[in-house]
């Protein structure tokens, strides 16, 4: 079970991972994200065919 050990009065930043390295500091690096947002497509208006009469 974890447990606190000390506070460190560490102020986070968004976007960035925090933790307890190999050699017992504080380390951030950055947190990996799924790429960039796509833009959402704009619907295409359709064309309608014309219809021929039959004569």
């Amino acid at each position: 079970m974890a447990q606190k050990v000390a506070k460190v009065g560490i102020k986070k930043e968004p976007g960035y991972l925090y933790f307890v390295d190999s050699q017992g500091d504080i380390s951030r690096a950055k947190m990996a994200r799924g790429g960039q947002k796509k833009k959402k497509k704009s619907k295409a208006k359709k064309k309608k065919k014309a219809s021929r009469k039959k004569k």
